[in-house]
């Protein structure tokens, strides 16, 4: 037995790896079928633009059909829940009506017997008067028995006499209001009961009583109570029979919102919101809103009586509505599907009109032979199709002529090039003298002229740099100091410079020949101009993926005026002529600002509108000018020049190859 406790436990891993890779399987196979189903699609739509078409304007058209239909339907759908609310109202008005009158007959008949003499007579009397009593409930009999909806008038004095009554009374759960406000009727004329038991000698009947003080005619103080009670049977039969349309009920409420009357199911014992849990109020006297959500969607309406503190209200499902709209959503239905049959068929017959010429010229081009002259097609129509057909006659007679063109082009690009990469040669030449003179100055001892022609031939083969744009900081930086070499031999002692770079950034490229015009300005026109030794400095740092430079002296400087006009010179807002267009107190020309402008114009041409120049300068104390790059704004643009080096560099060795070549066969 012990022998299978741990086959069970395998076997259970076993089938759970199995149905999970079937359950995958299953999985993958779908979404392999939904593949295939949408490259169908894409391959049916893409064949053809007959179906494009067709299914654009299909769905073009189809839209606004449906979308009216629905319009439609949502329309009548509110007008017929509209219609049905309006009469709904009617209803809760004519039975809101019926009840006052109701009330208002209670009332007056409580007007008449509280004035009645023998009433008066009776209760003003301390002796027991069994005739006057008699007389009294004849009087009450003769009131009463017209009045279906009456169940009972009792009279109670307020003196140790018996009450009198239309029927006897056995028992009631009648309980006043004067329990728990005393002094209510001090106030107020009359009070309306909520639904309670009265038991009589003939029957035990649910009553609604309205209760009200007998007061003496003569000194008007209490005599008594008048007690009318109303069968709520009565009231709940005239609610059940008026009814609503879409199966709504109707409810009697008293002014605590309790139900008086009402179908079957609702008890008078209850609230209106122990049935409809946070149901809004009743501000208004007569109105409608809604109750509930989704399928429980209820619409309510209310009535407010004028006679009395009771409210009218209606509930009615809001599916009901829908119910009713059936028939109108089934013609709509049958409208709508006709209209699209209809417009499918038009579409499609009209789709075909217009793309048989285009489908037959497809076809007429796909034959054609790709080795010979395109032939001259047939032109059976003058609508677009056929002045395209006329246009393509008359371009297929320059095809010919234009590849005979582009074969000439070709083969003097080639030349050109073949010359291109021959004028290669020539820098090659002057670095090679340039490097000769070098040598001969340290053979002879001239150490300065060495130094001053080898930072020259250095100057000169980075500014050429093959036609690139783009270089390393540190070839920049290393192109400023063969500058700075050059002029501390021309003016000794005159200035000193510094670079403050961080070594992360040697290695970033930059747009080249941004800061030697920046340094050349600076030395010429700030440095050179003042009295004793200057000092320049360049300076860089990186924030986030910008790279911002400064090139700052302690030259003589400028003044507000002058810097102003700097600024506005290089950004092309003076004058070209202006008398000023140095960057610190140089000769008046156009020229002198040229380098600054050309640089500045460079930089919002590769890196953007916010890569200018930014001057600052103080007279006397120096000037200082700023510029910021970012690296990725132009990457794709370096990445090209990358690669035209690349294919250069395969280009001079493939010239030295062949110079090599020649030179060996002169040698022969």
């Amino acid at each position: 037995m012990n022998s299978y406790k741990g086959v069970v436990p395998q076997l259970s891993a076993s089938i759970g790896k199995r149905a999970s890779w079937e359950l995958r399987g299953a999985l993958f196979a779908n979404g392999l079928r939904r593949l295939k189903r949408r490259m169908a699609m894409e391959n049916w739509l893409g064949r053809s633009l007959k179906h494009k078409l067709s299914l654009l304007i299909i769905i073009s058209v189809l839209v606004p059909v449906l979308s009216l239909g629905l319009f439609s339907y949502n329309i009548a759908a509110g007008l017929t829940e509209e219609k049905a609310q309006s009469s709904g109202m009617n209803t809760l008005r004519q039975i809101g009506a019926y009840l006052e009158n109701m009330v208002t007959d209670v009332e007056n008949q409580s007007l008449f017997i509280i004035g009645h003499p023998d009433v008066q007579n009776y209760l003003r009397t301390p002796e027991q008067d069994l005739f006057k009593q008699t007389s009294i409930i004849g009087l009450l009999t003769t009131l009463s028995i017209s009045k279906p909806y009456i169940a009972n008038v009792i009279i109670e004095p307020d003196a140790d006499k018996p009450s009198v009554s239309f029927k006897s009374v056995v028992g009631s759960e009648f309980k006043d209001i004067k329990e728990s406000i005393p002094n209510y009727y001090a106030t107020h004329p009359k009070w309306w009961s909520a639904v309670h038991l009265q038991v009589t000698s003939d029957s035990s009947n649910e009553v609604i009583t309205m209760s009200r003080p007998i007061r003496s005619t003569q000194r008007y103080f209490d005599l008594g109570m008048l007690k009318i009670s109303l069968l709520q049977s009565v009231i709940s039969t005239h609610l059940k029979q008026a009814g609503l349309e879409g199966g709504g009920i109707v409810l009697l409420l008293d002014g605590n919102n309790r139900i008086l009357a009402g179908p079957d199911g609702y008890s008078t014992e209850l609230g209106l919101e122990d049935y409809y849990p946070g149901i809004s109020p009743f501000h208004d006297l007569s109105g409608s809103f809604y109750y509930g959500e989704n399928a429980d969607r209820k619409s309510v309406l209310h009535h407010s009586m004028e006679a009395v503190e009771w409210k009218l209200v209606g509930i009615t499902p809001v599916q009901s509505y829908k119910a009713e709209n059936r028939y109108f959503l089934t013609l709509t239905a049958i409208a709508v599907s006709v209209a699209m049959v209809f417009v499918i068929a038009f579409v499609l017959f009209l789709i075909q009109k217009v793309t048989n010429p285009l489908s037959q010229l497809t076809r007429f081009l796909k034959h054609a032979s790709p080795d010979e002259p395109l032939p001259t097609l047939p032109v059976e129509t003058v609508d677009e199709v056929g002045q395209l057909i006329i246009t393509y006659n008359r371009m297929s007679s320059k095809i010919v002529n234009l590849t005979d063109e582009v074969k000439r082009n070709e083969a003097l690009k080639k030349e050109a090039d073949m010359s291109a990469l021959q004028a290669q040669i020539n820098p090659h030449f002057l670095y090679n003298t340039l490097s000769s003179v070098h040598w001969m100055a340290l053979m002879k001892g001239e150490s300065k002229i060495a130094d001053m022609v080898g930072s020259l031939s250095d100057f000169l083969r980075f500014s050429l740099n093959k036609g690139q744009e783009y270089c390393a900081i540190s070839q920049e930086i290393l192109h400023i100091d063969h500058y700075v070499n050059i002029q501390s031999i021309r003016y000794p002692d005159k200035f000193d410079y510094e670079a403050d770079i961080p070594s992360e950034l040697l290695d970033r490229r930059m747009l080249k020949l941004l800061l030697q015009p920046l340094i050349e300005n600076a030395m010429l026109h700030g440095i050179l101009t003042r009295e004793g030794k200057g000092r320049i400095g360049v300076k860089a740092w990186e924030e986030g993926e910008i790279i911002t430079f400064s090139v700052t002296d302690n030259g003589v400087g400028m003044s507000p005026g002058k810097l102003e006009e700097l600024r506005e010179r290089i950004d092309h807002r003076a004058a070209l002529h202006s008398q000023d267009g140095s960057m610190e107190n140089a000769p008046a020309s156009t020229g002198s600002s040229y380098g600054l402008r050309n640089v500045h114009n460079r930089l919002l041409l590769h890196y953007g509108p916010e890569s200018g120049l930014i001057l600052e300068s103080q007279e006397g104390v120096g000037t200082k000018v700023t510029f910021s790059i970012k690296p990725s704004y132009v990457a794709r643009d370096q990445e090209r020049e990358l690669e035209r080096e690349r294919q250069q560099e395969a280009n001079e060795s493939a010239v030295s190859l062949t110079g090599d070549s020649e030179g060996k066969g002169e040698r022969k």
